[in-house]
């Protein structure tokens, strides 16, 4: 039994790193020759990983407004096995709003399918709907991406995505509400 968990750990690591990792060949050798510059990211060292945010709740009060599966990965930084997303294969037309702030953060134009097991996408709604926050918690700087309102975990951001813009927004479905195209904008998180 103990072999089979260790086992299952191994094969879990092993998918994670997908989200930093791009499955195709072109791809790798893309991201193995893009090292993050401050021209395209903002400074790490000018970065506070405790910027204020407007929208400000208790822990309490982030349970309460949650779901414990959106409580993990947007306030403790989780993430969702992947392929098991509600939006890793989803493609119909509208917007993704984050489940913290309620505030539109993806539109449905920018989302592709990057192979990783995530939902994917190349550019956020607009610039001022996520803000990128440096990560070294797995022992080189990644992006986190994070709601611009609440400071809530959305995923990280890659230098392999499509054109127009190269980049890859690694997200997770529990961090997102989808709205279809001409639908109400959400009033509630869960």
């Amino acid at each position: 039994m103990q072999k089979i968990i260790y086992l299952g750990s191994i094969i879990f690591s092993l998918l994670l790193t997908n989200c930093t990792q791009s499955q195709t060949k072109d791809s790798k050798l893309k991201t193995s020759q893009t090292k993050i510059s401050n021209t395209k990211y903002p400074d790490p060292e000018k970065v506070s990983e405790n910027a204020s945010y407007p929208m400000k709740l208790s822990e309490a009060q982030w349970k309460q407004k949650l779901t414990p599966a959106q409580y993990n990965i947007l306030r403790e930084k989780g993430t969702e096995q992947p392929f098991t997303g509600k939006y890793n294969h989803f493609y119909q037309k509208g917007t993704y709003y984050s489940a913290a702030s309620l505030q539109p953060i993806f539109s449905s134009e920018t989302k592709f399918n990057s192979g990783t097991g995530w939902p994917s996408f190349y550019a956020p709604i607009n610039p001022d709907a996520v803000k990128l926050v440096p990560d070294n918690s797995l022992g080189d700087l990644r992006w986190e991406v994070v709601d611009s309102k609440s400071g809530s975990h959305l995923g990280h951001v890659f230098d392999d995505g499509p054109a127009p813009t190269g980049k890859r927004y690694c997200l997770d479905s529990d961090a997102l509400i989808f709205v279809p195209e001409g639908g109400k904008p959400p009033t509630s998180s869960k």
